[in-house]
């Protein structure tokens, strides 16, 4: 990261700039054999196409904020992003009903249903793919963010200082998920550009979205993040580890 970096949109600036096409986010699940590499630049595109999305078509900004009913998985890193890059408040595991937008996953769109604003509904497939048709009252995202822009500008400048993000209840700025992302990372062997962490923790708590997402990006590492690792046995546990090139385990 840069001195300056004051958000984790800033920080993901800051590794586009540095390494375009280092690998970021690894995703496995292993209830499907899928398995996605996204370089920082592939991530950083995907960004700019969803903040582009919440800001244009869903009219989200400063003092919004954003449910977000997703497991741990590689989109869901990508809307944790675009919300910081617009400046909006991302809430995970929130409640649908005081959101003004809600990004639900194929199982959470009952609960989904509960939010006034607009919906978003994310069928978690494969390389991105779509719901065979859209569920009612949601839009597809699969569908809307492809048609986007792939360079984002925010309509108004992000306050490091405002709230950015709530997980298990409690809430941080911009401003102070960058600085505890960066102070923890040591504690989870991520010793600066080239730590690779595999996790296998969920994104409902600040520790699973801390080694799944943030801190591995402050310091320029990168993440293998394994949703359903329980599945997996511990000699391909293993196997993993080493194809993966992983310098610590966090499950």
């Amino acid at each position: 990261m840069n001195a300056t970096d004051r958000t984790p949109a800033d920080l993901l600036a800051s590794a586009l700039a540095a390494d375009p096409g280092r690998p970021l986010v690894t995703f496995y699940d292993d209830a499907t054999g899928e398995r996605v590499e996204l370089s920082v630049a592939t991530f950083a595109n995907w960004v700019a196409k969803t903040a582009n999305l919440l800001q244009g078509d869903l009219s989200a900004g400063p003092g919004d904020r954003v449910a977000l009913l997703l497991p741990a998985h590689w989109q869901t890193a990508v809307w944790l992003l675009a919300c910081s890059s617009v400046g909006v408040l991302a809430d995970l595991g929130g409640d649908p009903a005081v959101a003004d937008v809600v990004v639900s996953g194929p199982d959470a769109l009952d609960a989904g249903r509960a939010c006034r604003g607009e919906r978003v509904a994310l069928a978690l497939r494969p390389l991105g793919g779509r719901f065979p048709q859209a569920p009612e009252g949601f839009i597809d995202y699969a569908v809307e963010v492809p048609s986007q822009g792939d360079r984002f500008a925010p309509f108004a400048p992000v306050d490091p200082e405002e709230p950015a993000l709530i997980v298990a209840g409690r809430e941080f700025s911009g401003a102070e998920v960058v600085e505890r992302a960066l102070a923890e990372a040591p504690s989870l062997d991520l010793t600066g550009p080239g730590s690779r962490l595999l996790s296998g923790l969920s994104y409902d708590t600040w520790q699973g979205v801390s080694a799944g997402l943030y801190s591995p990006l402050a310091v320029g590492g990168s993440v293998v993040l394994c949703r359903n690792l329980d599945r997996l046995d511990e000699d391909a546990l293993a196997q993993r580890i080493e194809s993966e090139r992983v310098s610590s385990v966090r499950r």
